[in-house]
């Protein structure tokens, strides 16, 4: 008999969550105006927001904590980070800093102007949000299979080479000041790339002449899937695949929340020196001196040891494939969502859920609401609020999918609370037709509205 599969670690700490009643959560969703971020997390059950920051640390990083040189300058800890970041991903040239959307506002401030066009593979919020702050255009040149939640493409992530050079071809290079590679693609259903894709991206850049930058908060993910997915590489380790990848990256803005396993830190990863230079005037500015960058010595340890771990074939199996395990069970309640798989969440399809409900009431959002109240379970919307409003007409945009995220902690949950969720959203789904409205928008931040919107129920 084949022995089934289990987890890559033990549990060595544990901390307590709470349940409540669905008494107590109503009126807990009612004083949050209907926004699952102004929760309170001793209000959530199972906590599925996001996967960014929410990880479990390793003994190994936890030791790594410890032994961390907090000086303001040419700390220790700066230098065995920069060591890990040029062992895995070959850059020469990083900036540290506190998270992943400071290390775009402190690479945008240099290369993103007003009226530039930045190509990519559907750029989630932060990233679209600091290219329209600087009244430049995010163009989605993701494939269209993508938008498709029932076609099974195993890279879903991929850009169109065809959209892309149209993008390229129309504009001159002084406009476009780089092409976004997104790995994996979060907003599409936290798919990936394949290899073949990033380098035929690179030799159309090369052509242009404008540089690729990696959005790389779940890239050793990304090499996951290559390794299982793409012809070529199922011999090769995590750690050269994800050597290979970089070579077709000229740069990289890094949430290390996501696969450094860390629950706070980021940076910037950059081949030429001149670029570090200019970046590093803005890093000066808004993060810290450039050998911390807003990161204290501990967390620059536990990022440089989660490097490592997360690009270990056994963790990638073990996370993802608890991602799957939930995947699965929806799968039998018959619950649509993106397939196949992604990396770090199941995207669950709210438009084929409550498609009596009009787009206009923010279908993914009332999903979410409704998850929660049924189990005290938190996930994230990707949809109408999400894409925010058009910034020239002020209209709202509505996406093609519009997605319930629920993202996986790391090595934070068990199969069993996978088992809660799996349930609790079957008996939304099987009572779909009783819920018969769901929000309009009371007030709304000017851009990234998402985090702080207030929300009204319309009976």
């Amino acid at each position: 008999m084949k022995l089934p599969f289990a987890e890559s670690y033990k549990i060595k700490m544990v901390e307590t969550i709470k349940r409540s009643t669905r008494k107590e959560r109503e009126q807990w969703l009612k004083e949050a105006n209907y926004n699952l971020f102004n929760l309170k997390s001793d209000q959530v059950f199972i906590d599925l927001l996001t996967d960014s920051g929410t990880g479990a640390m390793s003994d190994k990083q936890w030791s790594a904590m410890m032994l961390g040189d907090e000086s303001y300058a040419g700390a220790r800890s700066y230098y065995k980070m920069k060591e890990a970041i040029k062992n895995i991903m070959g850059f020469d040239h990083f900036l540290p800093t506190h998270q992943g959307r400071a290390a775009e506002n402190v690479l945008f401030s240099v290369l993103v102007k007003e009226g530039n066009i930045v190509p990519g593979n559907s750029h989630f919020d932060t990233t679209k949000g600091h290219i329209e702050f600087r009244k430049a255009k995010a163009v989605d040149c993701t494939i269209d299979e993508a938008f498709d939640t029932v076609i099974d493409h195993p890279f879903k992530g991929n850009l169109d080479l065809i959209k892309l050079e149209s993008v390229l071809s129309t504009y001159p290079k002084e406009q476009v000041p780089m092409i976004i590679v997104t790995v994996t693609c979060n907003t599409s259903g936290g798919q990936p790339v394949s290899m073949a894709n990033m380098k035929a991206v690179k030799k159309l850049s090369e052509k242009y002449e404008i540089p690729v930058c990696f959005d790389s908060a779940r890239f050793a993910e990304n090499a996951y899937f290559i390794k299982t997915r793409e012809e070529g590489y199922q011999d090769k380790t995590i750690k050269e695949i994800v050597k290979e990848m970089y070579t077709y990256a000229d740069m990289a803005t890094m949430s290390s929340k996501k696969d450094a396993i860390v629950n706070m830190g980021g940076f910037i990863g950059m081949k030429d020196a001149n670029l570090w230079k200019q970046a590093s005037t803005y890093n000066i500015m808004f993060e810290g001196y450039v050998t911390y960058g807003g990161m204290s010595g501990r967390d620059m340890n536990a990022l440089a040891q989660g490097l490592d771990e997360g690009t270990e074939f056994e963790y990638l199996e073990t996370r993802i494939k608890q991602v799957e395990y939930l995947g699965g069970r929806l799968e039998e309640f018959g619950v649509p969502f993106q397939k196949p798989i992604g990396g770090h969440a199941i995207f669950v399809d709210a438009k084929k859920i409550l498609a009596h409900i009009p787009k206009e009431e923010y279908q993914a959002q009332t999903l979410g609401c409704e998850l929660y109240l049924e189990a005290g379970i938190r996930g994230v919307e990707i949809g109408a609020i999400l894409a925010d409003r058009d910034p020239e007409t002020r209209e709202n945009r509505y996406p093609a999918l519009e997605l319930l995220r629920l993202a996986i902690p790391r090595r934070t949950y068990t199969n069993n609370h996978m088992d809660v969720v799996a349930v609790a959203l079957k008996n939304v789904y099987d009572r779909r037709n009783e819920i018969k409205h769901g929000f309009k928008i009371i007030d709304e931040a000017p851009i990234m509205r998402h985090f702080t919107v207030q929300l009204q129920k319309i009976d």
